[in-house]
């Protein structure tokens, strides 16, 4: 199962802490992440192996993933917005919202959310 994770940079440290309450699942063959740059390489530090990169979130990077999620290959997105900043890329985040919406895909994008996701898919 292809799963994306994208995190603004006020809520990369809870990112990364909620992959590594549920590191086990999630290095497994079932799960592959793709993710958006620095969330990816941050992912990658952490010790998860299976994570593609894609570019960061202002340069293309969620507009890749929502492009993925049109087609079918990302069933699950977690992406911690930080709804107190400002981001210049705002047409791009709304994008892979709606897109997540239209081809009825997953989204959490909070803790407690993705928590919840982890629980139904995966009895995680």
């Amino acid at each position: 199962m292809e799963i994306a994770i994208i995190a603004h940079d006020g809520k990369k440290a809870e990112m990364i802490q909620f992959l590594m309450n549920h590191k086990a699942l999630i290095n497994t063959n079932q799960i592959q992440l793709i993710a958006t740059g620095t969330t990816g390489q941050k992912a990658i530090q952490a010790g998860f192996n299976n994570v593609t990169r894609y570019l960061s979130g202002p340069n293309g990077g969620d507009a890749q993933i929502a492009a993925r999620v049109a087609e079918g290959k990302t069933k699950l997105v977690f992406f911690f917005r930080d709804p107190l900043a400002k981001h210049p890329h705002e047409p791009d985040i709304s994008m892979l919202m709606r897109l997540c919406d239209v081809h009825d895909v997953p989204l959490a994008t909070n803790p407690a959310t993705a928590n919840l996701l982890m629980k139904a898919v995966f009895g995680a």
